[in-house]
């Protein structure tokens, strides 16, 4: 069984207006709303190929009841522990600029955080669990660490997709997959990423210091996968960029579903490409059909 875990979900709530008059009043023109959160989406695009998860975290009061009802009516179930204090909204204000506003979550306590841990302990050597986004400070910077281990201890597979300063930390643990981007990458070396050749080769630095599959997408330059045995190039889909929000989660969420059905990496990193690219070429997150129509246009090429 797959487990995502989403430390701080939210309501996302989406609007457009023509232009935005500060002081005055502003109406919408259209206006959306989803569960928010990068292992969320993980989670919904695992259902939208098929593929069962649970999703865990922390979620309370009338947001948090919003993000399990959405999910249940996904057909995704959920795990989380409940806290006392409302689940954060973030807004995106999209107008001829794009405004985020993001809340800060509820307050968390030390029961929540036991809670939590003692569901992971029960992860055996058949679960995936993936671990997605920052950390938020109102956690110990040793959460995610301290979730690994008990991951260790049960022989429970993990994935790691979050900032560099997270991943510097949890490589030496053997993640089965991490998914850096360009920036991300270069960030973690202090290099400027350029090309898939600068990717392919810090890549392959970070499966040296533990990490048993890489990916790292460039945007419109492409993707690369790195393993111990494997280095490969894609290319990505021409399309229209309507938003990048939940593409990489996408990226994690398809190779997962066809890696561990069939054992596949080459395959599941095409999928992987054309499921970042049906997401960054619609508003929410890729639907099954958007990917399938992208996957012929995801060329590989292996590299020495």
């Amino acid at each position: 069984m797959i487990y995502t875990l989403t430390l701080n979900p939210s309501v996302d709530y989406i609007v457009s207006v023509d232009e935005v008059h500060l002081g005055q009043l502003n109406r919408t023109k259209t206006e959306v709303k989803f569960p928010g959160g990068k292992g969320i989406n993980v989670s919904r695009v695992l259902m939208t190929l098929g593929v069962s998860s649970t999703a865990k975290g922390f979620v309370g009061g009338f947001t948090g009841a919003y993000v399990k009802d959405s999910l249940k009516k996904e057909g995704i179930e959920t795990a989380f522990v409940e806290v006392e204090e409302d689940t954060r909204i973030n807004i995106k204000l999209k107008a001829s600029e794009e405004t985020e506003i993001n809340g800060q979550g509820p307050n968390l306590t030390e029961e929540n955080l036991q809670k939590l841990k003692d569901q992971v302990s029960q992860l055996t050597n058949k679960d995936v669990l993936v671990l997605a986004g920052s950390i938020p400070s109102k956690l110990p910077e040793s959460i995610y660490e301290d979730l690994i281990q008990i991951c260790k201890d049960s022989g429970a597979e993990f994935v790691v997709d979050a900032e560099g300063s997270i991943l510097q930390k949890v490589l030496a643990y053997r993640p089965y997959l991490i998914k850096p981007n360009h920036h991300e990458l270069g960030q973690f070396f202090d290099k400027k990423i350029q090309s898939c050749e600068d990717a392919l080769f810090y890549g392959k630095k970070l499966v040296e210091q533990g990490a048993k599959n890489v990916i790292v997408s460039l945007a419109e330059k492409g993707a690369v996968f790195i393993n111990s045995e494997l280095a490969v190039i894609a290319t990505v889909p021409k399309g229209e960029l309507k938003s990048s929000v939940g593409a990489g989660d996408s990226m994690v969420a398809a190779f997962l579903a066809k890696s561990i059905n069939d054992g596949k990496l080459t395959e599941a990193f095409r999928y992987s490409v054309a499921a970042g690219s049906a997401t960054a070429f619609s508003i929410g997150l890729a639907s099954r059909e958007k990917i399938e129509e992208l996957l012929p246009q995801v060329q590989l090429t292996e590299s020495v």
